[in-house]
């Protein structure tokens, strides 16, 4: 705890007690009113604050400990101590019951879960007549004596403000320590925080007892300070004020209940005399707030003094005792059996046989669609297997939840990163360290030992993170969150390594850091498996490379033999057959429309691509090539305007696209057929078609019949949702689409994705038809050998740069299209 805060605590707990001691009665009431909502708040900045949830039923546990004290202090005949007591423990008892089946709904429905039960607490207190007094209520509510010299309001309002500042402590040990991290990882990602071993649902329910424990003392207070307790007491609206007090104040930090208990604690009784147009004044305070500052006040006022809360500070650790270590001993691979899993009917992995050897480097590669991340989800426990299973030290993994598969060593990193944004660097390492064992609620545990925190450090200068460890996650370039991911993965002391695409948008040279960083994990004797689209790094780090086409087990070796392997060049190349044999190819003969010209793109400091050229003549067809991660969708998304362009030039006939929005692109001509079809799920086709043709107006409805003459399969069903299309129609319905915008230029982007053979058969035969037309496209798709077939030239890109043009026979024969996507031949690496 930082002693400045400590100080700031005990000097306002001194100004209230003073003023309890020199203030009228009325004005000790409002002051003891006011340590009431702090308690409530603090209580709700544990669950809003720290754990992400929402709560507006906390009025529900508010009067759980309200009455409790009322009806065993006036009925039972137990003093206020006991009664107090049991007041709190029934609200914290409700408020985990509560929270175990709610917190399993998010966002709006927790909300309403919560709010009805308010609700329910409301109209069982009327309902129970014979114990609460129904609508009469409880009266006679006596205040206990704390000194028999001061008057009620006084000892109420004295140990309301001592309880105040001891939830405040409460609070700031819970922050600062195991369990507080463990809420803010489960609220920035639940997934994250389940690969280092944690318990979201544990997490939250703890958030939300401790919260309506709270409540619960705040209630016991407020039945002997108003004397009496009724059900209109504790209306829907006192827990609106409530969950105010912690917007307003702001959520996350120490003070923040503190200061929205004062501004709505004192300013009711300031507008007294306006009882009518209270809520108006609410509402407006509320806006206002929101708009200036909406991280609340403390947040406003921290961001204006330009530094980070204090709530999360570390020691400094001497450079000494920082070393860069990972544990050397005999670890354990992974045995794979029949592994399946299937969605709606469709196989995405089926019958897969494995093994993860230990201290060796294992790479699972595949086109787009093998079910390679389907792979890594089912063996970290986010999918449950349909079938089949996987083992670590002989124990079976399979039906274990995700955070238990990683308390039993089997660690992962993800495609995009997922750290903590919300703890530092350090921390991000530090809780991964813990394993999941939180330790108890008020004390430190090991998240904040020093031994654990020598132990974060000394991991991410083994992975290569040279920056400040205290610096938030949220602030860090990609190339490190990559490198900090990797240690906290590596801080649970795993068996097992597996790495989702870890190279994706790094440099060349990164990508070589990497490859040295996973050869000396694998030294330790950790099994590493790794899903990877950069073919270099892959053949040259790889003890094995195992390849999935269609979510089959297609070859398994090392390099060189995967690299040789005829049914691995067809699954990444494709194989045109005949399903196109009648297309007759024509050389283009029209002038240029799309240019490229040293294009530079990409999502941070690193670019994606790296000075694209490109020129593509109207009515021609081109192919652009390469491996995934090898920047072609990126360029897709700069040429529609989707991602704006670092430096270099697009044109269209000689007018620039690259300064103008979207919108205005395709306005232009310029329209993109995007990735994974993203039709409108919840319209009809037919109201999908026409939205195709939104900024052309002029005889769209007989564009939209021509569309439904071209796809007959949608004319079927112009009336059904398209969300309940196949993917093969949901493409056709992309496409038809795209062309009711009336593109000069149609950029496709992998059409086939996903697509059963025969029904990227039929899409090629449409694709086949508009080069007929003289349609000029740009195609991107996996299946090279099909793309080949229907273009007349073709790019290959590679590392966002293009590695071969041509014609399509040129390409075809060219080797740097295999290299592209296979990598080029190396050395088989030394196996252990």
């Amino acid at each position: 705890m930082k002693y400045p805060h400590l100080m700031m605590l005990a000097a306002l707990v001194a100004v209230a007690l003073v003023c309890t001691f020199s203030l009228n009665s009325y004005y000790v009431f409002v002051l003891a009113n006011v340590a009431l909502i702090t308690i409530v708040g603090v209580g709700l900045n544990i669950l809003l604050g720290l754990s992400g949830q929402i709560s507006f039923g906390h009025v529900g546990f508010y009067a759980i400990g309200a009455y409790t004290v009322a009806v065993l202090t006036t009925q039972a005949g137990w003093s206020f101590w006991p009664a107090w007591l049991a007041g709190a423990l029934f609200s914290g008892v409700a408020g985990a019951l509560v929270a175990l089946p709610a917190l399993r709904a998010k966002g709006p429905y927790l909300a309403m879960i919560t709010i009805a039960f308010s609700f329910i607490v409301q109209h069982a207190v009327i309902e129970m007549e014979g114990v609460t007094g129904g609508q009469n209520g409880i009266m006679g509510v006596m205040a206990p004596s704390l000194h028999e010299s001061w008057s009620p309001e006084q000892n109420i309002a004295v140990l309301a403000v001592l309880t105040a500042a001891a939830m405040l402590l409460v609070y700031v040990l819970i922050s600062r320590g195991t369990w507080g991290a463990a809420m803010r990882a489960v609220k920035d990602s639940e997934v994250a925080a389940e690969s280092v071993g944690i318990n979201p649902l544990a997490a939250k329910t703890m958030a939300f007892a401790l919260s309506a424990l709270m409540a619960g003392l705040a209630g016991g207070l407020f039945a002997p300070l108003s004397g009496f307790v009724t059900p209109d007491t504790f209306s829907f609206m006192q827990s609106i004020l409530f969950v105010l007090v912690v917007i307003i104040g702001g959520a996350g930090f120490i003070a923040g209940p503190v200061i929205g208990a004062i501004i709505l604690g004192v300013l009711p009784e300031l507008l007294a005399s306006l009882e009518s147009h209270r809520l108006l004044f609410f509402g407006g305070l509320l806006l206002v707030v929101l708009l200036v500052a909406p991280n609340g006040l403390m947040g406003w006022l921290t961001a204006w003094k330009g530094r980070r809360s204090g709530d999360g500070d570390t020691d400094p650790l001497p450079a000494s005792d920082v070393e860069p270590v990972l544990d050397t001993r005999l670890r354990h691979g992974l045995e794979v059996r029949g592994l399946s899993m299937t969605f709606g009917g469709v196989k995405a992995v089926s019958g897969l046989n494995l093994d993860v050897p230990a201290a060796a480097v294992s790479s699972l590669i595949g086109p787009n669609g093998a079910g390679k991340t389907t792979v890594l989800n089912m063996l970290s426990g986010f999918y449950r297997p349909t079938d089949g299973g996987f083992s670590l030290t002989d124990i079976a993994l399979q039906t274990e939840g995700a955070w238990r598969i990683a308390r039993r060593g089997v660690a992962r990193t993800y495609q995009t990163s997922q750290l903590f944004d919300s703890l530092s660097v350090e921390e991000n390492v530090a809780l991964a360290a813990c394993r999941g064992h939180l330790g108890t609620v008020l004390r430190g545990g090991p998240f904040r030992s020093r031994a654990v925190r020598q132990r974060a450090r000394a991991l991410l200068s083994f992975c290569g993170y040279h920056g400040d460890p205290a610096l938030p996650a949220s602030q860090l370039p990609h190339v490190d969150r990559r490198l900090v991911e990797i240690a906290r993965a590596l801080a649970l002391d795993p068996e097992v390594l597996l790495l989702d695409e870890p190279a994706a948008g790094l440099s060349r040279e990164d990508t070589d850091r990497l490859g040295d960083l996973l050869t000396a994990v694998a030294a330790a004797g950790i099994a590493v498996l790794v899903v990877e689209h950069d073919m270099e790094l892959v053949m040259s780090v790889s003890d094995q490379v195992i390849v999935l086409d269609t979510g089959t087990l297609l070859a398994a070796g090392n390099a060189a033999e995967v690299q040789a392997n005829p049914e691995v060049r067809k699954a990444y190349l494709g194989d045109s057959g005949d399903l196109l044999a009648a297309a007759s190819r024509h050389p283009p003969q029209g002038p240029e429309l799309l240019g490229v010209s040293r294009l530079v793109a990409g999502y941070g400091a690193e670019p994606v691509l790296h000075g694209i050229n490109l020129k593509i003549r109207q009515g021609e067809m081109v192919a652009l090539l390469g491996a995934n991660g090898a920047g072609k969708s990126t360029l897709m998304r700069v040429l529609s305007g989707l991602h704006p362009a670092q430096s270099g030039g697009v044109h269209l006939n000689g007018e620039v696209l690259n300064t103008m929005p979207a919108e205005k692109i395709a306005g232009r001509g310029v329209v993109l057929v995007p990735e994974g079809r993203q039709v409108f799920p919840e319209l009809s086709v037919l109201d999908n078609i026409r939205l195709g043709g939104f900024l052309h107006a002029e005889d769209r409805e007989a564009r939209v019949q021509g569309m439904l003459e071209r796809f007959p399969r949608l004319r079927e069903r112009q009336h059904q949702r398209a969300g309940l299309l196949s993917g093969g129609e949901q493409q056709m319905l992309a496409l038809a689409r795209g062309l009711m915008a009336k593109p000069r230029v149609l950029l496709l982007d992998e059409p086939s994705l996903g697509l059963a053979p025969k029904i990227i058969a039929e899409l090629f035969e449409v694709l086949d038809q508009l080069r007929r037309e003289d349609m000029t496209i740009l195609l991107v798709d996996q299946m090279a050998a099909l793309a080949l077939a229907l273009a007349d030239r073709a790019y290959v890109i590679e590392g966002g740069r293009v590695v071969a043009q041509g014609t399509a026979d040129e390409i075809r024969a060219n080797v740097d299209l295999a290299n592209a996507y296979l990598g080029n031949a190396a050395p088989t690496p030394a196996t252990g």
